[in-house]
């Protein structure tokens, strides 16, 4: 029976609210604005940051976990004293720049043999090069590697094998291609034992590795290619078959102070720099465990910088650190906004208090004769809280389908991902309604301690 009368109570009082707020219809959408406009910033803050911290995931994912990254640097500086006669020994230039053989396989073999806390190494060569196939050229990467690559790189073969130990010992003339580069090259059929052309060598197929989603964004924030589209050969294979830059094929050139000098004798000596002598163009270290990425680095970079004459021609990165420093400053952008989106609905409550108190203001003689017909303290007060609850649930419901519009309209005109999810719109209407019930207390406590005969006789 009490259930009955409460939910009578309940039907009439949102009755009553919903005749008000017809009648006041343009007051009430105005008053509603605030929370619109806040519960829409909420959903598409939140799904903002969702998309953020995928993103990293997923760059996580693509960099490798407990990853140190060596990179060589060629030389590019341009000597200003490119001619010396026969007297001129030079020595000025030879002191100012120390010799280095630059970054080989010699370094990964003595950082692998004295440094405990690598777990494996990835020495990369890589080389723009062209597939034939059929008649038809396309231009890919070669890129010569070990098994260890794709431990490192979180890569997946899809079909086929990984290069044997004989395959790699006796730099045999075989690759693991991308997906891509399959569908290029045999539509519709299997590369798995089939050979291909790449440059002036033949190379027969033996694995495809599993597609794996790179977008744009990530592989130019990371440096990362597109790894579908690469052909993978054994490093010794490269080295063996294409090219060995240790190797100098011209016996009238010697180094001195950096620099590649061609001529002898008493003739004048032009110097041109080096370029590109490092044998392999990324290294690729994998540590134990993610606190001893610090401290290996260090190591790795005292060893090789000893082991190149003091000669600082790699730099040295952590990626999960950038990654770890990017999500970082995008989890406090995320929490200004969210902060903003935080205004936004406490001004709409404040919104919502104020033109409830106006409404008291104007219903003061309703309020008095609802108070002599019998009506309690606390049916006015219900009846004003109903009032704003209705308003705020209004507001949250047309903030709700505009949040959803703003987040996919997001990431269409901005390529920023946004992922919505049912926690996110359902905290936003909660606290949507919260905001309501919250602000409008003090205008129905307002109105419920009016007495009956003064309100009915105030004009």
């Amino acid at each position: 029976m009490m259930d009955a009368i409460f939910l009578e109570k309940v039907r009439s009082n949102f009755g009553e609210a919903l005749r008000v707020i017809a009648i006041n219809k343009v007051r009430t959408f105005l008053t509603a604005l605030g929370i619109i406009f806040g519960v829409a910033a909420v959903i598409t803050m939140l799904a903002i940051g969702n998309g953020a911290e995928k993103e990293i995931l997923s760059q996580l994912e693509l960099v490798g976990v407990n990853n140190i990254v060596v990179t060589p640097i060629p030389d590019k500086e341009e000597d200003q004293n490119t001619e010396q006669s026969d007297s001129g020994s030079g020595e000025g230039v030879a002191e100012a720049r120390r010799f280095s053989k630059g970054l080989d396989m010699l370094d990964v073999a003595s950082l692998e043999e004295n440094i405990p806390t690598i777990k494996r190494t990835s020495p990369e060569i890589i080389q723009e090069t062209h597939v034939i196939n059929k008649g038809k050229q396309y231009s890919v990467k070669l890129i010569g590697i070990s098994n260890a690559y794709f431990e490192t790189a979180n890569i997946h073969l899809g079909r086929g094998k990984m290069f044997t130990e004989a395959q790699i010992t006796h730099a045999m003339p075989v690759c693991i291609i991308g997906e891509k580069v399959e569908k290029k090259l045999f539509t519709g059929e299997s590369a798995l034992g089939k050979r291909i052309k790449v440059k002036d060598v033949w190379l027969q197929v033996v694995g495809v590795i599993e597609e794996k989603l790179i977008s744009e964004k990530a592989q130019e924030d990371l440096g990362i290619r597109d790894l579908n589209q690469d052909i993978y050969i054994p490093i010794k294979t490269f080295l063996v078959r294409y090219q060995d830059r240790k190797i100098l094929h011209d016996k009238r050139m010697d180094f001195s102070g950096g620099f590649i000098v061609m001529g002898g004798g008493s003739g004048p000596k032009k110097r041109i720099p080096r370029g590109n002598y490092h044998q392999i163009d990324k290294l690729t270290i994998q540590v134990n465990n993610s606190n001893e990425l610090k401290a290996t680095a260090e190591v790795v970079s005292r060893m090789l910088k000893r082991r190149h004459n003091d000669v600082l021609d790699f730099e040295i990165s952590i990626p999960i650190n950038l990654l770890k420093q990017q999500q970082k400053t995008k989890q406090i952008f995320n929490i200004v906004l969210s902060i903003i989106a935080g205004i936004s609905l406490l001004i709409g409550g404040i919104g919502i208090m104020n033109i409830m108190l106006a409404s008291v203001l104007e219903r003061t003689k309703e309020i008095g004769i609802i108070r002599a017909l019998g009506a309690t303290r606390e049916d006015v007060i219900w009846q004003f809280l109903s009032e704003s609850i209705l308003i705020s649930l209004g507001g949250g419901i047309i903030g709700v389908v505009l949040g959803i519009v703003a987040s996919y309209a997001l990431e269409k005109l901005t390529n920023i991902e946004t992922i919505l999810s049912m926690g996110s719109i359902l905290l936003s209407f909660f606290v949507a309604t919260l905001v309501g019930l919250a602000f409008g207390v003090f205008p129905a406590r307002s109105a419920a301690r009016k007495r009956p005969i003064e309100a009915i006789r105030q004009e």
